[in-house]
């Protein structure tokens, strides 16, 4: 579990809590100076880059979370980084922006219910796609990593803020030696898809929907573990012990 953890700052989110964490848990760890500092080698390895593994952390708004990333640089870095397998893990809103779109960001097709008539599995977030240009011509895109769009819970209490259950998938490295049913602390207005391609783990808050997600060295929770106590520093380690 060495090697230097590199933290993205594009001007928001629990930078500090996250910092403390990793302290905590003994990882070495300082904030990215730049796109740069992600440079990757043709052979995947991370070449110039000092770091061994990149959190992004992150609250706030999807628009204006991609438009700082993509002033910045960070959105090709991060594309390139997570294409060449590097150890990646989001946190909240590093989780949403790896989709193509979402509501709270312009998007503005409607989902096609999940069960016959909008009955039976209707009450699950299943993963959807773009349905056209005009859907998508006013929303601001996201890095498009992930299939699927970002949607708006449908319930009247909105944010989800507070802790709630969460159902990893079976064989999820970030969960390992977790209890089923662990919580989590979450605070959110907006769901990623469920898609059995890539979902690590599930909630259910007015719908089921996909808290967490793993593929390759790519890993993103829709929770807070830097604010989720033991089971939190359990999921940091168990990802930090899953990187080289």
């Amino acid at each position: 579990m060495g090697g230097l953890t590199g933290v993205i700052n594009y001007g928001a989110g629990n930078l500090g809590s996250v910092m403390n964490a990793l302290a905590r848990l003994g990882l070495s760890a300082r904030f990215a100076a730049g796109p740069e500092e992600l440079a990757v080698a043709g052979d995947g390895t991370a070449g110039a880059s000092p770091f061994d593994r990149i959190i992004f952390p992150g609250d706030g708004h999807f628009a204006t979370a991609m438009e700082a990333l993509e002033k910045s640089g960070y959105a090709a870095a991060l594309g390139e980084w997570i294409a060449a397998d590097r150890p990646f893990l989001g946190i909240c809103i590093g989780l949403q922006l790896l989709f193509e779109y979402s509501e709270e960001a312009g998007y503005t097709g409607q989902a096609e219910a999940s069960g016959p008539d909008g009955a039976g599995e209707a009450n699950t977030a299943e993963v959807d796609r773009p349905r056209g240009k005009a859907e998508a011509a006013e929303a601001v895109k996201g890095l498009g990593l992930i299939g699927g769009i970002i949607r708006r819970f449908p319930g009247r209490k909105i944010p989800q803020i507070g802790w709630n259950q969460t159902l990893p998938r079976r064989g999820s490295r970030l969960f390992r030696g977790l209890p089923d049913n662990s919580f989590f602390y979450y605070i959110h207005s907006y769901y990623a898809p469920l898609d059995d391609t890539v979902s690590a783990a599930e909630t259910e808050y007015y719908v089921r929907y996909c808290s967490a997600i793993e593929r390759g060295e790519l890993a993103a929770v829709q929770f807070h573990p830097e604010k989720s106590g033991a089971v939190g520093l359990q999921l940091l380690e168990n990802w930090a012990r899953g990187s080289p």
